[in-house]
């Protein structure tokens, strides 16, 4: 039940708060005076979506914000609209809360009934899923159960269907599979493997030239006329001279210093590490370039793409050969599934039909309290529809969908709803469906002009089920009948002013005295309209 709305800069409305009562609550207002506003704010409260031109302009957001009474426990909803951006931001009990859980909220804090509404009830899928929403326990969880069966078989088939295109696309390629398999398997190309020759190549070109420099040094270091002997000479001439002259001591250790750096030098010249590089075959390395080569040639890729491509060609043509199983395993899964899909739609088709002798007489007492003759009788027609084919059944799945059938009057046969029935017997046969429907879910019901093409004694029956119904159902019904209007326990007038350029709506909920000339002007203004509203007020 919703106690308390307020709504903030949001179209025409500047601020507005409404205190609804248990029951009846009515709305009432020229056309066009912004009720529509108030139910598009529950809408918008609830999960809907707004346009960001619907805030007020000049505001900087829209707010609109509720209290709730949910299984005996306050529920506070609140949702702002951005002007600038168009974002919402959502509060539940002051925590932040997404558009998904409003959802899942909203079918127990309202149901709006609108004059949309009629059209979907003419649609065979809210008949067939009207039907469904009467199952009585433990059938009740069949067409979930259906549900989810189908949801597994769509997956299983998708993954079917994919092993299948992947098999006819890899057949159609195996020779050229195959013939790249061969090439490269011939050629046993590893990752790196160009990068390393090259560089094992450019090394025995560093290395060749490194020997012969290594040769020259040691020619110039140890031969007859090299450097060692050079300087063991010039150590004994140098020792010779500091004998004589002791300040040249020191030179004498300078150069027998420099002469044995010398001939460490040529001992690790005699061992150089370009001795490796030089083991490598430079024409092997040569031969080996040149086979990559034209195997990149050949493929148009690089190596390590032709590597990437075995892997994936290995993985393609492994998998063309154990497919077969796969394909097994998951026909085999998709047969227990349909095994088990074909039972709970037999159970529901049963179902079906047992729920729809109990709705069509629901149904018919509801409709029968609305003004329609005694002998009306309402019909379910069931034909089957396919839920589920697959190339390995016998015949598709199919499931027994129901089709409201009626009869109004007596003496007609009995057809479908969009065949014969009028806009005013859709809004009492909508008003029935709603009551129906309100008994298990007990959510707060909307009815926005759900009474067009309603007039005469008519109005009276309906009045009289809506205040019925209200004893069970909290009810926020939007009207242009006095009639209607006249049984609400709590009446709200909605108003358009224009005060200094400025259009804004109110609403006001009105006393005693204000709802009797809301009834007058309802009923056509004048005497007359002053009449009918003594009158309703009476009764």
């Amino acid at each position: 039940m919703i106690e308390l709305l307020r709504i903030k800069d949001l179209a025409l409305i500047e601020d507005m708060e409404l205190e609804f009562a248990p029951g009846l609550n009515a709305l009432t207002g020229e056309t066009g005076a912004g009720k529509s506003f108030i139910v598009g704010a529950l809408n918008f409260l609830t999960g809907e979506k707004m346009s960001a031109d619907l805030v007020r302009p000049g505001a900087a957001k829209a707010v609109v914000e509720a209290l709730f009474y949910l299984d005996d426990e306050q529920v506070i909803l609140r949702r702002e609209l951005a002007a600038d951006t168009g974002r919402s931001r959502i509060t539940i009990n002051d925590r932040m809360a997404s558009q998904e859980s409003l959802r899942d909220l909203r079918p127990k804090l309202l149901m709006h009934v609108g004059q949309h509404g009629q059209q979907k009830l003419l649609q065979p899928a809210f008949q067939a899923a009207l039907l469904d929403a009467f199952l009585a326990p433990p059938a009740a969880h069949l067409p979930v159960d259906k549900t989810g069966l189908l949801h597994r078989l769509s997956l299983l088939s998708g993954r079917i269907a994919d092993i299948e295109n992947r098999v006819r696309d890899l057949t159609a390629r195996r020779e050229l599979l195959e013939y790249q398999r061969g090439e490269i398997g011939r050629v046993a190309p590893v990752r790196g493997e160009e990068d390393e020759l090259m560089a094992r190549k450019a090394a025995l070109a560093h290395s060749k030239k490194g020997r012969e420099a290594v040769g020259r040094a040691m020619e110039l270091l140890v031969s007859e006329a090299g450097a060692v002997r050079l300087l063991a000479d010039l150590e004994r001439e140098i020792g010779a001279v500091a004998d004589a002259f002791p300040s040249f001591a020191a030179d004498r250790e300078a150069v027998a210093s420099a002469r044995h750096a010398l001939r460490d030098l040529g001992q690790r010249l005699r061992t150089a590490p370009l001795a490796a590089a030089l083991n490598d075959d430079p024409d092997a390395i040569e031969s080996r370039l040149f086979e990559l080569a034209q195997l990149k040639r050949k493929l148009k890729k690089s190596l390590d793409e032709i590597v990437d491509l075995n892997v994936e060609i290995e993985q393609n043509l492994n998998f063309l050969d154990v497919c077969g199983l796969d394909l097994a395993a998951l026909r085999r899964e998709e047969r227990t599934l349909c095994d088990a899909l074909a039972e709970t739609l037999t159970a529901l088709s049963a179902a079906r039909r047992e729920a729809a002798d109990r709705l069509s007489a629901r149904l018919k007492s509801e409709l029968s309290g609305l003004g329609f003759a005694p002998q009306l009788d309402i019909l379910f027609d069931f034909t089957p529809a396919t839920v589920y084919a697959a190339p390995h059944l016998a015949a598709p799945l199919t499931e027994d969908r129901a089709r409201i059938l009626w009869k109004p009057n007596p003496g007609q046969p009995a057809q479908p709803l969009d065949k014969i029935a009028s806009g005013g017997e859709l809004s009492r046969f909508l008003l029935a469906v709603t009551s129906l429907r309100a008994e298990s879910e007990q959510p707060t019901l909307i009815f926005d002009e759900v009474d067009a093409g309603i007039g005469g004694l008519t109005l009276g029956s309906v009045a009289d089920r809506l205040v019925a119904l209200a004893r069970e159902s909290q009810i926020v019904l939007i009207t242009h009948w006095p009639q209607l209007a006249a049984k609400a326990d709590r009446h709200f007038q909605v108003q358009k002013e224009i005060e200094a350029d400025t259009t804004s709506t109110r609403c006001a909920c009105l006393d005693p005295a204000q709802v009797a000339d809301e009834l007058a002007r309802m009923a056509g203004g004048g005497e007359k309209g002053a009449a009918l509203a003594r009158h309703l007020v009476r009764e």
